[in-house]
């Protein structure tokens, strides 16, 4: 298995479709001349960035980070000294605002968190799919020497 693991927040449809239309439009408004197609292309930045975290368990590094067109932007940071890994399930509610019309989309997600300092924690993964959240928590405790806690029912317990 990869000794990197990433997280990229996934954007709802219709945020990457809004942002399409507005660098098209941003696009033909600059070779129709108009500077005004400079605005529409900046507007369209802020419906195709996403964010996310990305952690190299070989370097013991993580960072945090803002990806616009595939790139990656953020600063690679030591990794705390890891106390556990958890396992949750928990609702993503994502807020999607178009000029006057405005949406929330709720979907249903098993997040992995890296905690350390006792209540600090990194976002190392999600998915929709827990045992791919279980598989992977096993990797990282392996590679990182720690426990998992499964905090996916009522009733938490340690594996």
């Amino acid at each position: 298995m990869n000794n990197k693991v990433n997280f990229k927040r996934k954007s709802p449809i219709m945020k990457r479709v809004f942002g399409i239309c507005f660098f098209i439009l941003g696009l033909l408004a600059l070779l129709g001349g108009s500077l005004f197609g400079f605005i529409i292309c900046g507007l369209s930045v802020f419906f195709l960035y996403s964010d996310g975290s990305e952690i190299d368990l070989h370097s013991k590094s993580y960072r945090t980070y803002f990806s616009l067109f595939g790139f990656r932007y953020g600063k690679w940071k030591n990794l705390p000294e890891i106390e556990y890994v958890s396992v949750f399930s928990t609702t993503e509610t994502t807020t999607v605002r178009a000029l006057t019309a405005e949406t929330n989309v709720t979907n249903d997600i098993i997040q992995l968190n890296l905690f350390y300092d006792r209540n600090k924690r990194i976002t190392a993964y999600s998915t929709t799919n827990k045992e791919d959240a279980f598989e992977m928590a096993r990797h990282i405790s392996e590679l990182l020497i720690v426990d998992i806690l499964d905090a996916t029912e009522s009733e938490s317990k340690w594996l």
